[in-house]
C-alpha cells in the first residue's frame, strides 16, 4: 500500500497494473490467510484502482507445500494457484485479446474445415454462423497455466559463474509476455517496480517496447545484465 498511490499517480489513464499474489496459511494453523482479498479491497476504495478482470496463474510443477499440512498431516493439498489482479487508472484500459489467441482445438479446426450448421443448443445458448468463423484462433481463459521449471539458463550458468546469487523466485516469461502482449503496443512504456532478475525487462525489449525496472538487491541487478547479452537474449 505504501507505493499503491504512487502508482496510481503515475499510471497513464489507459494503463494497467497486473499484481501477482501467492497464497499463505496463517502461522500455525492449517488456515488461509485472505491478504490478497483484503489488499484488493483497500486498492479499489483507498487508491482509486478499478479491478479489470481477475487472472489465477496455475503452475503444474510447484512442489507440495507447506511441507506440515500437505506432506506430513495430509490433511490439504498442494497450493498451485496464485491469484492475479488486473487493475487499471480507468474503466476502459488499453487491451486487445486478439493479440494473445490461442491455437484452436483439434475439434474446432474440424468445425471450421466442415462448417456449423446454427441452431439453439440445449443449455439456451443460440449459436449463430459467425461461430464458424475463423477468427485466427482462440479466446484465451483467464486461467494461465505456466510451469516454471527453468533450471539451466543461460541467466543462471552465467550469475553462477560469476559469484553472484541467483534469483530464487523468478517468473515464467510467458507470464510477462501473456500481459505486455495483451495490454501493450510496441513503444510502450514497461514499468516493473520489483523487478527481481528482470524477466519484465527481457520479454519488454524481445517485444519492442520500452521498460524501466527497480529492484533493491543490487546483486540481482547485476545478474541481470547477463539476461541481455547478445548471444543470450533469445535462449535467457
Amino acid at each position: 500500500m505504501e507505493f499503491a498511490g504512487e502508482l496510481h499517480r503515475i499510471l497513464k489513464p489507459e494503463g494497467s497494473f497486473i499484481l501477482d499474489l501467492g497464497g499463505a496459511y496463517m502461522p500455525g494453523f492449517p488456515v488461509r490467510s485472505i491478504y490478497q482479498f483484503e489488499l484488493l479491497v483497500r486498492l479499489v476504495r483507498e487508491t482509486g484502482f478499478y479491478l479489470a478482470q481477475e487472472f489465477y496463474h496455475y503452475n503444474p510443477a510447484r512442489l507440495p507445500a507447506p511441507a506440515e499440512w500437505v506432506n506430513v498431516r495430509r490433511i490439504r493439498v498442494k497450493d498451485s494457484v496464485n491469484v492475479v489482479w488486473w487493475l487499471s487508472k480507468s474503466q476502459n484500459p488499453k487491451a486487445d485479446n486478439r493479440k494473445v489467441l490461442k491455437p484452436y482445438s483439434d475439434s474446432m479446426i474440424s468445425l471450421l474445415k466442415n462448417g456449423y450448421k446454427a441452431k439453439l443448443r440445449p443449455s439456451g445458448h443460440d449459436i449463430s454462423e459467425k461461430f464458424s468463423k475463423d477468427n485466427g484462433g482462440a479466446i484465451p481463459p483467464n486461467l494461465l497455466e505456466l510451469a516454471n521449471t527453468d533450471s539451466n539458463s543461460a541467466y543462471q550458468k552465467m550469475c553462477r559463474d560469476a559469484g553472484l546469487k541467483v534469483h530464487p523466485a523468478r517468473f515464467p516469461a510467458g507470464f510477462a509476455e501473456f500481459f505486455i502482449k495483451f495490454l501493450t503496443n510496441e513503444g510502450d512504456l514497461v514499468f516493473d517496480l520489483f523487478a527481481g532478475s528482470n524477466t519484465t525487462g527481457l520479454v519488454s525489449e524481445t517485444l519492442g517496447r520500452r521498460w524501466l525496472a527497480s529492484e533493491l538487491s543490487h546483486e540481482y541487478l547485476e545478474g541481470s545484465i547477463f539476461r541481455f547479452d547478445p548471444s543470450t537474449l533469445q535462449r535467457a
